[in-house]
């Protein structure tokens, strides 16, 4: 097994996922098959918990797990299936770690963070890196960590040993390190003493980075890289530039130009793997797709605008996947993406009357609303607003786990009637509840007790009509999806709502949960129970956002064509 380590230094927040992703990426493209493990020091089991506002989305694998939000970038770069596992938090190594001592698995001896800490984080590595990540079935070649926070803080301190003596378990020719690193400018100066520190901390830590990937503005100048290189004695090609480029997908053609994998082959001895010739041409032809999508967008003049509303909008990393969902729609469209964020709350008669306005002139202009997952009461006003605008307006409209349920409680007050229609959630004193609390849920306990991973949704009968079916094409009968929810649809309702028109047009497999609504005389009014943006793909976009941005952009005609092609975009011939 080879390993390629990415940490960071100066500042938190420098693209250490994208580079780790990227990197994973053109390893891939080589007929290598590359697996991803994220090291994070909290002592939370999983992100499960965490608010959006403060940590970001959580990220949802299929075996159920809930996750950093960089086992997405892993994912949607290296199109690959990941599990709980390969997110590692020091509450799990914990909590590993207390159980065996409890059932008597280290024989009376006393439990430190090292040895019995830093050896458990080194065996789960070792163990995680070994599961196959796709189709394949192979065991993987290389596996990207990257570990999580800021080389030097204290909570870091025993996965920076565990990996250090990992290093020395894996072998010479088996490790590399990327360290990534901040150069700042000041008065027009690129500064080199920040990353100078940073690699003097990273080895006095025990780990020897072997690249440094140099975060910044602009281009790095020659003489920076050369000062880089000289003052933490490296050769000038294992100073890597990774400028501000126009979008996240131009990272790895950057890394790319700069001949990083030629760096890496030599430090890990990559030539010596044997690949099978299936997998160098899927990885050339992936590399190939990958290029002309991500410099297409940079000739796309059609700008398709999508109003995101919802309530965790102050930091947009908690709608990470649904953004890049949409990017890969409007890649694959060949349309530019102008995504605009809305507050919810801005929406309600409560907010001041600038932001009100503000608002409301976003959602009445844009092309597409869209909202998203979330949890709790507030700004779910300002929400169902926008979707009684969207279905009355016949406004293309997706919405997204939350998003659908209080797409169903809209209908059931302005359709139907139902005036005090609600959920259990939001509205625990209304007598309709037209959304209740599973069956199977734990109401107390929140961590890791909601309905969680890939689940099936069985298109019903009589549905052909369904413009989201027909991206799946004619053959397709069910889909699986991931989902991250404790709420759904009270079957008692269903009836009375689909006589008053809206079509539950996907169920799970018992006919017994909703899973997909739309209406049918509407350009695009769907709502899903799942997260479709977890499984979205630059390579392969979620046919629910797809579908949605194409009627955006008045092109769903020509998308659904195209898919049912199997093409790689509208304009792909191949």
């Amino acid at each position: 097994m080879k390993y390629v380590l990415v940490s960071g230094g100066v500042i938190s927040g420098v693209g250490k996922g994208i580079i780790a992703s990227s990197t994973g990426l053109l390893l891939k493209t080589t007929g290598l098959t590359v697996t991803s493990i994220k090291c994070d020091p909290y002592i939370n089991i999983d992100a499960g918990t965490m608010s959006p506002i403060e940590h970001g989305e959580v990220y949802v694998t299929d075996d159920g797990g809930e996750m950093d939000l960089d086992l997405g970038n892993y994912e949607r770069y290296l199109l690959t299936t990941l599990t709980r596992d390969h997110n590692i938090t020091t509450g799990k190594i914990y909590l590993q770690t207390i159980n065996r001592e409890r059932v008597g698995h280290f024989l009376g001896k006393t439990v430190q963070v090292v040895p019995h800490i830093t050896n458990a984080i080194q065996d789960w590595i070792e163990r995680v890196a070994k599961i196959p990540v796709d189709e394949s079935g192979a065991e993987p070649d290389v596996c990207i960590i990257e570990l999580g926070g800021t080389v030097g803080d204290i909570e870091s301190a025993p996965f920076i040993h565990a990996i250090s003596q990992l290093q020395r378990r894996a072998g010479k020719g088996n490790f590399a390190q990327i360290h990534v690193s901040y150069v700042p400018v000041i008065h027009g100066e690129q500064k080199t003493k920040p990353t100078q520190r940073a690699i003097s901390d990273v080895r006095s830590a025990g780990l020897n980075p072997d690249l440094i990937a140099c975060r910044c503005e602009d281009p790095l100048e020659a003489g920076t890289i050369q000062k880089i290189a000289n003052m933490c004695s490296m050769d000038s090609k294992q100073v890597v530039a990774v400028h501000n480029v126009s979008t996240t997908y131009h990272v790895p053609l950057l890394l790319e130009r700069q001949k990083l994998i030629s760096t890496i082959g030599d430090l890990l001895d990559l030539p010596s793997i044997q690949r099978a010739p299936k997998l160098v041409d899927n990885g050339k032809l992936m590399w190939e797709d990958w290029k002309d999508l991500a410099r297409g967008q940079d000739h796309v003049h059609d700008t398709v605008s999508i109003a995101l509303v919802g309530k965790y909008t102050a930091l947009k990393d908690a709608y990470i996947s649904v953004q890049k969902a949409l990017e890969h729609a409007a890649m694959y469209s060949h349309k530019k993406l102008d995504l605009l964020w809305v507050d919810a709350g801005h929406l309600e008669d409560e907010a001041s009357p600038a932001e009100y306005h503000k608002a409301w002139h976003t959602v009445c202009t844009a092309d597409g609303l869209l909202v998203p997952g979330a949890f709790g009461t507030r700004a779910t006003t300002g929400m169902i607003k926008t979707i009684t605008w969207a279905r009355e307006n016949k406004k293309p409209f997706l919405g997204v786990c939350l998003g659908m349920q209080l797409a169903v409680i809209e209908f059931a007050r302005n359709v139907v009637g139902v005036e005090d229609a609600g959920s259990e959630e939001l509205h625990p004193t209304a007598k309709n509840h037209v959304i209740i609390y599973m069956p199977e849920v734990d109401k107390e306990k929140l961590g890791g007790t909601m309905r969680l991973g890939k689940h099936l949704s069985i298109f019903q009968e009589g549905t052909e009509w369904s413009r989201l079916r027909a991206l799946y094409g004619p053959d397709v009968s069910q889909i699986a999806e991931r989902h991250r929810h404790r709420y759904e649809v009270n079957p008692d309702m269903v009836e009375t709502l689909e006589k008053a028109g809206l079509s539950f047009i996907g169920k799970d497999e018992k006919g017994e949960r909703m899973e997909i609504i739309e209406i049918r005389d509407h350009p695009w009014f769907v709502g899903v129970q799942f997260h479709p943006e977890y499984l979205s793909r630059v390579l392969a976009p979620s046919k629910a956002f797809l579908g949605f941005f194409a009627a955006a952009a008045g092109s769903l005609t020509e998308v659904t064509a195209a898919t049912s092609a199997g093409r790689r975009s509208v304009q792909s011939k191949s």
